[in-house]
């Protein structure tokens, strides 16, 4: 499937090839083990906005398969980085470490030096798609500054959006495994047999903050922390604003009709 003419590159028998990703998970100098994609379109650069539940992940994923772009997730950064058991790590990534074993918020300024180890992927010729950053208006404006200084622009900024009863709905039902962690929905992915996992035959559990009242906290939370960051993009114009309920590929397609086609 192709947009715009972007194609994503695939293998002999026509499967996609992914990156390694290296360059994004380990940052300095270590590389992508793939030759640089060849962009056959527009190379887009976007920013990925949405709360927990709206589907962001699903969207990300789609997106850069049948853009071609590169996914840069912070929260696969910082996944990674706890993997690693501090082998491989640059100051600044122990640094944030340490932070989030305290249960402390990573400051601005150590995210974005994380950011600014991995310039190379903001400079992919297949273009970025950035999940968990920025998370306020300021470290957008640090963003658009960094961009500047490699004479990159954003191309737009997606916000999914939901109603906060079909969040709330979403996230109340989920259930997760105790024994492997797999992840079920009571409604719409509900296991063979009630509240035993399907894989390991675990029992199901749902987690405290995906109960009701906890999810109406979140998305307070996350509304009233977001808007500054939304009001900034609005006022660059790069803001789209995406209904998020409906499967993920009626999603998608109401993507691309409001931001990837004309």
């Amino acid at each position: 499937m192709s947009i715009n003419g972007i194609f994503p590159k695939t293998d002999a028998g026509g499967n996609p090839i992914h990156p390694d990703r290296a360059a994004w998970l380990k940052g300095g100098n270590h590389k992508c083990q793939m030759p640089p994609r060849q962009p056959g379109g527009k190379v887009w650069r976007i920013v990925l906005l949405g709360a927990p539940g709206v589907g962001k992940g699903t969207q990300a994923d789609m997106l850069c398969e049948r853009l071609g772009t590169c996914h840069l997730s912070t929260g696969d950064v910082f996944r990674f980085a706890k993997s690693c058991h501090g082998a491989d790590l640059s100051p600044v990534m122990a640094g944030a470490l340490e932070c989030m074993k305290r249960g402390d918020l990573v400051p601005d300024g150590t995210v974005l030096d994380l950011i600014g180890e991995r310039l190379r992927c903001l400079n992919c010729s297949g273009g970025f798609l950035l999940d968990g950053f920025p998370r306020t208006a300021a470290q957008a404006k640090a963003l658009e500054k960094l961009l500047e200084s490699q004479d990159l622009r954003l191309s737009a900024v997606f916000d999914y959006e939901l109603p906060i009863d079909q969040t709330v709905a979403r996230l109340s039902g989920r259930r997760t495994c105790a024994g492997c962690n797999a992840v079920y929905h009571v409604a719409s992915r509900p296991p063979r047999v009630a509240g035993i996992c399907d894989h390991c035959g675990g029992k199901l559990f749902q987690r405290e903050d995906d109960r009701p009242e906890s999810v109406k906290v979140r998305m307070e939370a996350y509304q009233k922390s977001t808007r500054p960051l939304i009001d900034f993009y609005q006022q660059r114009g790069l803001l789209v604003t995406i209904a998020a309920d409906g499967s993920p590929e009626e999603i998608y397609k109401r993507t691309r009709q409001l931001a990837l086609e004309g």
